[in-house]
């Protein structure tokens, strides 16, 4: 493999930041130092002052592949991700057929293997008839194990309590949960029709899958968890309400963690009037005070991670009726841009955001060598080029196969302009390197 020197970089790392030049050779960062000389690089890239930050690794997408090719693939979604600042993945379950199997699961890896240009991984999935395949995984062949409490397809769903008992006191390894209480959803729903008739408006989102709904299949999640010692995950929470559940202390003496999601951070629904169907996702992004307490939380270690939960559809499935038009919208090629707009109205810092988007998930779920930017480890690097006066997304091609963004009306006052995978350059200059391989991650487990 090639040899690549980033030269007058700001490095952000380990809660600091400090100018210097580094050296990839054979896939890892070899050197980090004030000024490198005397290496015959194959490369070199003059950063000019740009950050230079691990690349985010995205826990939570779902790329559609196998089944909806028309939504998107791995080799299309993963195309976006790297543009987008993501240099590994780990993908759900919830495709077609589900990954409920090892054969599934082996299927998958070997798709990625081919089409992949970030590195990735695979969350298998729970039903109610798996239960034993689950029990028996080996932990480092899987990223974690991901119940949907509330809100899923086909036979995803797993809301029996004595099912629930067994999964949380036998999973081998992290388990990750979605929590929406079905039967609130179910009832606020009957309610509002009954009041507004069956066209119901986008806005109606966050009233159908309001707090309570989220608040009651989380703090059972949490329940469970503490009964049976389980490690949990709870996915992309969206109210105040449920960071009362989660402990405010560093992740290595934690058992249950929390994420949220950029799309809940960046959007409330003072944005449905407008974006309508564009931003329905399950959970429901909600109101403005729950967004802000989201961000306020990031601060803390109440929050561990940030994820993307990417999760494209077609525009003219997004063009339906509300009730009729699916849950889920395209993130990952804006999501550290997008994600950088906190950094730039001071509601985050950079170190704080590269903590939550590369540290904290490469520790939170055992993965060696990748989150940091260390002699050693691999070269997983992202530049970040300052745009003090704004690029419009909508002047940028979009990548997923899908062909929209809810971001198309904004603008991000800093661009990805290169994207390193296992040492390789993925994205540099507006262009993808399609002669980039992603690796599968490790799990040390």
């Amino acid at each position: 493999m090639s040899s690549v020197l980033i030269r007058n970089a700001r490095l952000v790392n380990e809660g600091r930041e400090f100018d210097a030049d580094l050296l990839v050779s054979n896939g890892r960062i070899v050197k980090i130092a004030g000024s490198i000389e005397g290496e015959n690089a194959t490369r070199e890239i003059d950063a000019n002052g740009q950050w230079l930050l691990p690349g985010m690794i995205d826990d939570q997408v779902h790329f559609r592949e196998p089944g909806a090719p028309a939504k998107g693939s791995i080799h299309t979604e993963s195309r976006a991700a790297v543009a987008g600042g993501i240099t590994s993945f780990m993908d759900m379950p919830n495709t077609n057929p589900a990954t409920l199997t090892l054969d599934a699961l082996a299927d998958k890896k070997r798709r990625a293997a081919i089409n992949s240009v970030a590195n990735y991984g695979f969350h298998f999935g729970v039903s109610h008839d798996n239960l034993d395949t689950v029990a028996a995984l080996n932990p480092s062949e899987v990223a974690g194990v991901k119940v949907f409490m509330g809100a899923s397809t086909g036979n995803m769903l797993v809301d029996d309590p004595n099912t629930l008992e067994r999964l949380f006191a036998e999973v081998p390894t992290i388990l990750l949960a979605h929590c929406e209480h079905t039967p609130s959803i179910e009832a606020n729903a009957l309610n509002l029709r009954e009041r507004f008739g069956n066209q119901l408006p986008p806005d109606a989102h966050a009233l159908i899958r309001n707090a309570d709904t989220c608040f009651r299949s989380s703090s059972l999640a949490v329940d469970l968890a503490r009964r049976h010692g389980t490690r949990l995950h709870v996915l992309h929470l969206t109210t105040a309400r449920e960071l009362a559940l989660f402990e405010d202390k560093p992740l290595k003496q934690k058992r249950i963690t929390a994420e949220v999601c950029l799309h809940h951070l960046l959007f409330d629904d003072r944005d449905y009037p407008i974006l309508g169907n564009l931003i329905k996702c399950n959970p429901a992004i909600k109101s403005q005070s729950d967004r802000d307490a989201l961000r306020q939380a990031l601060l803390s270690n109440r929050l561990d991670v940030i994820g993307s939960d990417h999760a494209p559809h077609t525009w003219a499935e997004k063009q339906q009726a509300y009730e009729q038009a699916p849950s889920g919208l395209p993130l990952v090629q804006h999501a550290l841009p997008a994600l950088l707009e906190l950094v730039a109205d001071g509601v985050l810092p950079i170190t704080m955001l590269v903590a939550k988007t590369s540290h904290r998930v490469a520790d939170l779920f055992a993965i060696p060598d990748r989150g940091y930017l260390r002699e050693g480890y691999w070269a997983d690097l992202v530049l970040v080029q300052p745009e003090p006066k704004g690029v419009a997304v909508s002047r940028q091609p979009v990548l997923s196969q899908c062909g929209w963004t809810p971001f198309a009306q904004r603008s991000f006052r800093h661009r990805v302009s290169t994207t390193m995978v296992s040492g390789q350059i993925a994205w540099h200059d507006q262009r993808i390197h399609d002669n980039c391989q992603g690796l599968p991650l490790r799990f040390m487990r």
